[in-house]
């Protein structure tokens, strides 16, 4: 059969398409793209934000129309947390929640045939969900240069905003010694890159009585070769100052870490249950940039959060400053249904929510800018990806920075050593520094 996928949201998600489509192929079923006639189409969901579930059933009818006659397979988020009523688009035959991705192959195969109007559906409460279940090993991704490896599945912080521990469950790691094994294959094949990716990356370990992500980073970081390890994202709900201590002792640990701030505000950090203050956050930056003072530190802020004032935005501004943050994710808050945050009073109007994210954006762009300056002139290790259509070739910096030099593709997929000259485009122009 001919297979095709299309994923939404995070990077877990495309990571876990990855799994299912060597899965298939290991079947002898072909993978093709989106847009070709299928007999299968896949789609795996993100429910995050309304948005995302009104994009999930855009995709799904999209694909029915290319292969009317073709089965229709919906996984992830949305079609954990509202089966009944994904199973009610019309044309879709499988829905598939997040703790049975695995199967899908195994369960495409026994529909084969099977004309049934109406949708099977393999979905288990989210509050079963409670054993890791293995994707097996990839050994690819899209990308030659940089992949994905999840080692851990599910949250228990339930921040109030949030939708994902009933779509994913409760906290289960992956085995320490499979995720090396997945490493190693992918060191490999010429991977340069290792991006440790999970629901709550941070509580990696603390169902497995190894108190955090720390002894996993030390087993990959022993590993021989040329790469380097960069975590997706860490979450100050779950890390402290002495926690991060830890991480410096790994020279493979790219010096970047998406902290996820969500507002400078302690009153919002309160209502959000975020379990930190913005003076613990900051406790941490100060740490990671005594370490290292180009230390990159990317975040997510939301504005617009019920009870909102605009003391409250001011400190998101505020924090955005003395973070020093390379880049700052903005997003504005959306009511999700199911969420302890819908039912908040003090919802903030739309016009002000769009007016204090220009704002952010203005202020995230100044901080950008300072952290470029901060690295004029200095040497970079630079990991190059790709070649633009300008010529220049293009990849990122062990501390997050997008980088642009003048060099012969061959050098692709490689690191070299470059002298950061002046802002360009997204990022940085460099200059290759003479060996």
């Amino acid at each position: 059969m001919k297979i095709a996928f299309h994923t939404l949201g995070c990077k877990v998600n495309q990571y876990e398409t990855e799994a299912m489509k060597e899965k298939f192929s290991a079947m002898g079923h072909e993978i093709v793209g989106e847009q070709d006639f299928a007999h299968v189409y896949v789609i795996n969901t993100c429910t995050v934000t309304n948005l995302a579930d009104r994009k999930s059933r855009q995709y799904i009818r999209k694909m029915k129309r290319v292969n009317p006659e073709s089965l229709v397979v919906v996984t992830g988020c949305y079609a954990q947390v509202a089966p009944d009523e994904v199973a009610e688009i019309e044309g879709v035959g499988l829905v598939v929640g997040t703790g049975e991705k695995s199967q899908i192959p195994i369960y495409v195969e026994e529909m084969l045939g099977d004309n049934s109007a109406e949708a099977v559906c393999h979905v288990r409460d989210y509050k079963d969900l409670k054993e890791y279940e293995s994707d097996g090993i990839i050994t690819s991704m899209e990308s030659r240069t940089r992949a994905y490896i999840k080692i851990e599945e599910g949250c228990n912080r339930f921040c109030s905003y949030c939708i994902i521990p009933y779509a994913r469950g409760q906290v289960r790691s992956r085995d320490m010694e499979e995720i090396a094994e997945e490493a190693e294959g992918l060191i490999s094949a010429g991977f340069k890159e290792l991006i440790l990716t999970g629901i709550n990356t941070a509580l990696y370990g603390t169902d497995l009585g190894l108190g955090g992500i720390a002894p996993l980073i030390g087993r990959l970081n022993s590993i021989e070769g040329n790469f380097r390890i960069r975590l997706s994202s860490l979450e100050p709900t779950v890390i402290d100052v002495e926690y991060v201590k830890k991480l410096f002792a790994y020279p493979k640990l790219c010096h970047h870490l998406h902290l996820s701030i969500q507002s400078g505000s302690n009153k919002i950090l309160k209502y959000m249950n975020r379990r930190y203050t913005r003076e613990e956050y900051l406790e941490i930056v100060e740490n990671l940039r005594a370490f290292d003072p180009l230390y990159g530190v990317t975040t997510d802020i939301i504005v617009g959060f019920p009870g909102e004032d605009d003391a409250d935005f001011a400190d998101s501004l505020r924090i955005t400053e003395e973070a020093a943050f390379c880049k700052v994710h903005g997003f504005k808050y959306s009511k999700r249904e199911g969420t302890a945050a819908a039912l908040m009073t003090g919802q903030v109007r739309a016009e002000i929510s769009k007016m204090r994210m220009d704002e952010l954006e203005e202020a995230a762009r100044k901080s950008e800018e300072r952290f470029f300056d901060a690295n004029k002139g200095m040497e970079a290790r630079v990991l190059l990806e790709e070649a633009g259509e300008d010529g220049m070739l293009r990849g990122y910096s062990d501390n997050y920075i997008r980088v642009y030099v003048e060099g012969n593709p061959t050098m692709l997929n490689d690191f070299c050593q470059v002298v950061l000259v002046e802002k360009y485009k997204d990022g940085m122009k460099g200059e290759l520094k003479n060996e």
